[in-house]
């Protein structure tokens, strides 16, 4: 698939890194030479030096005969101009943008074909504003996706040295939790992947990923953890676009305290919100944290543009008190060192906002893409076509389906029911499979998988 990327910030960059190995095209435009010659000594792709909205540029890069243009420029404007360049001039069948600013996102109106011509919205501050509101509905997870339309959820959870599971097989799973369909997909110890059967030995710290239905991610996740209280003091640092809106989004099941430095802002958020409270101030002063009950918050988050004030405000936080602390972290370098060690919880916006993007760039009929483990694992839900004859997957055993090494189907959808998976199960056509891969380079096995031949044998 031959794709251009505007923006080599953050969202573009990770995007060119995840598609420049899949035997993609990919060509990257940005206005700062030294951003694109960075990606070029690490990533085969074309760059093109310029604006990404002017018509020359965006021909330099070829587009006029591109599958798919990613429009992720730090600028709406030239996302959505873009979009009509695209659409008016090169007629490229598939534009998508980035806009993050709720003046925008509210009229949809304006992103119809016949105004301007974006495919798929993609709202970063969205999405990562529901990732973490999910994180402080389940507090002892580390990921938690919604999958199958909202009738399973997919949880990572890091098995703490007193689970009820630890030191016990998975097989005990069913014992343990009777009559609760779960499904466990993957298993990480020391940051590798190990055989998942019955036989398996949870050990403390190791880090599963398993299958189940919403309403019962909290007494599976209380297998492995003991059970933690229900959040209800949270704590935000930083009142910008993510933390207003999570503010607004939590507000009315938490108390909810805000933390924010610039007065004008403090001012505007405090007309916005109901039952928030907004302080002025900053987060990385002790003495603030202390005054305002630290200790007694139950969820830190610290939500500010900046990496470092972040991650120490979550460290102090932690020191002082706070049960648990979550940071946005911006760096993918900065994430691995974050999470666990000095954090609870490190999110990157970059790698929540490439799922939504990967979902329309994975070939098939691909229903949703999450990206996991900093980029490293996918899960995917993708629709099975075809029949016994034309068709790898239609009509066979899941035992009997030729995953590549570290695939696994954890279930599927059929007729609105979620179905865990079994070795006895047989996939039919109009299934929606779930699938956890944890080696991203296997993904062009597992699309080749799902394509529907006419003399299949």
């Amino acid at each position: 698939m031959k794709i251009v990327i505007l923006g080599a910030g953050q969202v573009g960059s990770s995007v060119a890194r995840s598609l420049a190995g899949e035997a993609n095209d990919i060509t990257v435009v940005d206005r700062d030479p030294a951003l694109l010659a960075t990606l070029q000594e690490h990533l085969d792709i074309r760059a093109v030096a310029g604006h990404a909205a002017h018509p020359d540029v965006l021909a330099r890069a070829g587009l006029e005969d591109a599958d798919l243009m990613l429009a992720v420029t730090s600028s709406d404007e030239t996302n959505m101009v873009a979009c009509q360049v695209a659409h008016s001039l090169f007629n490229t069948p598939k534009r998508l943008a980035r806009v993050r600013a709720a003046a925008y996102l509210d009229r949809p109106e304006l992103f119809d074909p016949a105004a301007i011509p974006v495919d798929v919205l993609i709202s970063p501050e969205a999405l990562v504003t529901e990732a973490i509101a999910s994180l402080i509905e389940h507090p002892a997870t580390l990921q938690i996706l919604e999958l199958a339309g909202g009738r399973a959820r997919l949880v990572a959870v890091r098995a703490h040295p007193h689970g009820a599971l630890v030191g016990k097989t998975l097989g005990a799973l069913s014992e343990q939790l009777p009559g609760t369909p779960v499904r466990v997909v993957a298993v990480f110890r020391h940051d590798r992947m190990v055989n998942v059967d019955g036989d398996t030995v949870v050990q403390s710290r190791d880090e599963v990923f398993f299958l189940a239905a919403r309403e019962d991610v909290q007494r599976v996740v209380g297998a492995f953890r003991n059970p933690e209280g229900a959040i209800r003091r949270v704590i935000i640092a930083g009142g910008g676009n993510i933390g207003a809106r999570l503010a607004g989004r939590i507000e009315k099941r938490y108390r909810v305290k805000i933390i924010e430095p610039d007065e004008r802002r403090c001012r505007h958020l405090a007309e916005q919100l109901d039952r928030t409270l907004v302080l002025r101030g900053d987060a990385t002063d002790a003495q603030l944290l202390i005054d305002e009950g630290i200790a007694e918050a139950d969820m830190y988050c610290a939500l500010t543009d900046d990496d470092e004030a972040n991650i120490l405000s979550a460290m102090l936080a932690k020191q002082l008190g706070a049960r648990r602390a979550m940071s946005i972290v911006n760096r993918m370098g900065y994430v691995e060192v974050a999470q666990g060690a000095a954090v609870d919880i490190a999110i990157s916006p970059a790698q929540v906002t490439i799922g939504a993007l990967l979902t329309h760039v994975r070939r098939g009929d691909v229903v949703s893409v999450h990206s996991l483990r900093r980029g490293a694992a996918e899960a995917i839900e993708v629709i099975a076509h075809g029949d016994e004859r034309s068709s790898r997957i239609v009509a066979r055993r899941i035992a009997d389906i030729p995953l590549p090494d570290s695939t696994v189907i954890g279930g599927l959808v059929r007729e609105d029911r979620l179905v865990l998976a079994r070795d006895d199960l047989t996939v039919e056509s109009g299934d929606q499979l779930i699938l956890f891969i944890a080696d991203k380079k296997r993904l062009p096995e597992v699309e080749r998988l799902f394509q529907v031949a006419f003399s299949f044998l």
